[in-house]
């Protein structure tokens, strides 16, 4: 399944990029589940980000590197394939996308997850699709 969702930001790409850092993305950290950062290398090909998922009756794991990163003057992006995933993904891939946009620029999260089973793909759908949501005030908070 995809997930695809764009928000228009108030800085220039270079801007944006710098601030993809642990810190962002402690803020875009949805309240549910409570997430522990265990790993975070960065956002360069190679790099390493582990989570664990708190649902208080089990932590999960949640382990991404990221597999590929390019910078162009139109366009930075970088991709977080998942290695370790919650019982409930089998396959995760995020595009992390910051395109220009005149002076300003998009930032776009352009995701591909399948679970288990196909059924479970569209009851999980909705509340992926609001755990991405959850973002687009914090990106124009954090780069108005």
């Amino acid at each position: 399944m995809k997930i695809y969702i764009a928000t228009e930001v108030n800085q220039p790409i270079q801007s944006v990029w710098k601030g993809f850092n642990l810190s962002l993305f402690k803020a875009l950290a949805p309240p549910f589940p409570p997430v522990e950062v265990k790993v975070f290398d960065g956002c360069l090909t190679g790099d390493v980000v582990s989570l664990e998922l708190d649902f208080f009756v089990a932590k999960q794991r949640w382990t991404s590197v990221i597999t590929d990163q390019k910078s162009t003057d139109d366009e930075i992006y970088f991709v977080d394939f998942g290695t370790e995933l919650p019982f409930f993904l089998k396959f995760w891939e995020h595009r992390h996308r910051i395109v220009r946009q005149g002076k300003s620029a998009v930032i776009i999260d352009d995701i591909t997850f399948k679970s288990p089973f196909l059924v479970l793909d569209y009851l999980l759908y909705p509340f992926l699709y609001l755990q991405f949501l959850y973002r687009k005030p914090i990106y124009r908070k954090l780069f108005s």
